[in-house]
């Protein structure tokens, strides 16, 4: 085991595995964090803790993924190489490690315009290929980036990484996977996807390539909570393709909230199906409270003790 982590022994066994997201708050009201944690608890078995998720300034992933750990639950913990240089890096990881953290997503990070700091400056000493290979240094070869400098003690973790199957070029994705595999990645999570044909010709690519044995790939979900925020979503945010069909469905239904977790509980029954999906990765943007309905209906449920 690279980690021993509740994911990594779901993973390794075989099981479709769930996890789900949290936000950290604007500040340091810990309350927020436990309320939307219970929200979660029980119906996942990890779950991400973001990162300054657009460029907005909250609580650091690695105090929440701390107090989660306090709470009994597991932490995927989300780094981006946005706001830090390889020496915050390394530093962060083993103070990560040190507070039993065991799984770390790598990511770039969205761009500092995108937030509420419009004046601070992008770092990206290293891209997130970099920042998984530099993860895997210190884990395998227990030295510093360089591998000149021993490290004191063990860094233990399972390392994961994002993946777009719907960003253009196309035809590039999974090439783009494959070099995060070959840096180091041990499990994927993908962004939310509504275009499942377009998804599946991705997986194709993908099995392919033999990528789907090498690595562990959890695919994203978001449900809709309304007409509007599928419309919104379809036309500003990048990478995300919302077929017609499925904004119609939203937008028409009488109760626009409930259609949007049918379609999400639609779609994992059909990525469950699809060879090379390891797991779901929930998404449900402010609306933590819906996640156990939809693993219930879903058939997720009860989410595996394992040893």
């Amino acid at each position: 085991m690279k980690a021993g982590s509740n994911l990594e022994k779901i993973l390794e066994k075989r099981i479709f595995a769930v996890t789900g997201e949290l936000g950290p708050p604007k500040g340091n009201d810990v309350n927020v964090i436990k309320r939307k944690a219970e929200f979660l608890k029980g119906y996942v078995d990890a779950i991400n803790i973001t990162d300054n998720q657009t460029a907005i300034v909250r609580m650091s992933s690695i105090a929440t993924s701390s107090i989660l750990i306090q709470m009994e639950l597991e932490p995927v913990m989300q780094m981006t190489t946005r706001d830090r240089n390889r020496i915050a890096i390394q530093s962060d990881v083993f103070g990560a490690t040190a507070l039993g953290i065991k799984n770390m997503l790598c990511l770039t990070g969205d761009h500092h315009t995108f937030g509420n700091q419009v004046d601070s400056k992008n770092v990206h000493d290293l891209d997130s290929i970099q920042l998984i290979d530099c993860v895997r240094t210190l884990r395998d070869q227990g030295t510093l980036l360089g591998g000149e400098e021993k490290i004191e003690g063990e860094v233990k973790l399972l390392i994961g990484a994002a993946e777009n199957p719907f960003a253009d070029p196309f035809e590039f994705r999974a090439i783009r996977l494959g070099k995060k595999v070959a840096a180091g990645a041990d499990f994927i999570q993908t962004q939310c996807i509504y275009d499942m044909n377009r998804f599946k010709e991705w997986m194709k690519m993908v099995r392919d390539r033999g990528l789907h044995e090498k690595v562990h790939i959890l695919a994203g979900v978001t449900p809709l909570k309304s007409g509007g925020m599928a419309r919104y979503m379809a036309k500003n945010v990048s990478g995300i393709i919302i077929p017609d069909e499925i904004i119609d469905r939203v937008v028409k239904a009488k109760k626009p909230a409930e259609e949007g977790i049918k379609i999400c509980v639609e779609q994992i029954q059909e990525l469950r199906e699809i060879e090379g999906v390891r797991g779901v990765h929930i998404m449900a943007i402010e609306w933590e409270q819906m996640v156990s309905k939809i693993t219930e209906m879903a058939g997720l449920l009860p989410r595996p003790k394992v040893e």
